[in-house]
């Protein structure tokens, strides 16, 4: 597997510290690996908005600045699928982790015995996710995981891509855009491709998502789309 993967600590020898760790387990387990290291949060983010498509993030809690935890409260907020794993002297911020889903805290001094484990374990997590696609939006380009795509809407040049954490717009042919859609996804009309796991309800002339929203189903594909949710399901 090809990985992207951030280590982001105010502490020089610790950033390479964990990055030697980092890139003798990625070589040892055959995966490709593309490492970053940043002092703080604001270097960070400046490759970060050019580019979101990081898997898995090591943020030291206690930076100057910016906190590891207000870091991934950010990142976290337009992206489901990283893994992020803190790195914290400090047993005291655990429960910081649950408002970002973190995957693991680890004390320092941190060694490979105890690091290697939770990678494997951020591998495995994004194994089980469905891929993601980057789209170009006003804001910059944005990792979306394709199981937080709820429906995607034509709009003359542009697509409008509805996820459960809002809507992003996207300057692409509808065509395109499809194009990168697996089969957990179905044209329901000229104009709208929905996500079967988020269908809530459907009928004849509509379709209500998980959200609430409701979008138009084309007369002739009722039966098609029907069948696509009871295979799906």
């Amino acid at each position: 597997m090809e990985l992207k993967i951030a280590v982001c600590d105010d502490e020089d020898e610790q950033r390479r510290y964990l990055s030697e760790i980092i890139s003798d387990w990625a070589r040892e387990n055959c995966h490709g690996l593309r490492l970053r290291q940043y002092p703080d949060a604001k270097a960070f983010f400046f490759d970060y908005e050019e580019q979101k498509d990081f898997d898995i993030l090591l943020l030291d809690v206690e930076m100057p600045g910016m906190s590891g935890t207000e870091l991934a409260k950010t990142v976290r907020k337009e992206n489901t699928a990283v893994q992020i794993i803190f790195v914290t002297g400090y047993y005291e911020y655990f429960s910081d982790g649950f408002d970002v889903s973190a995957l693991h805290y680890l004390i320092k001094p941190v060694d490979g015995d105890k690091l290697c484990p939770v990678l494997e374990k951020a591998v495995q997590n994004l194994a089980g996710r469905q891929r993601s696609v980057l789209v170009s939006t006003q804001e910059g380009k944005i990792k979306i995981p394709l199981a937080d795509i709820l429906y995607v809407e034509a709009e003359k040049a542009y697509v409008n891509v509805h996820t459960v954490q809002g809507s992003r717009r996207t300057r692409m042919t509808f065509g395109k855009f499809a194009e990168q859609l697996d089969d957990t996804f179905f044209r329901v009309h000229r104009s709208y491709i929905a996500g079967l796991k988020h269908i809530s309800k459907i009928t004849r002339a509509e379709i209500i998502m998980t959200n609430g929203d409701v979008i138009p189903v084309s007369r002739g594909l009722y039966n098609e789309v029907h069948a696509a949710l009871i295979r799906y399901l």
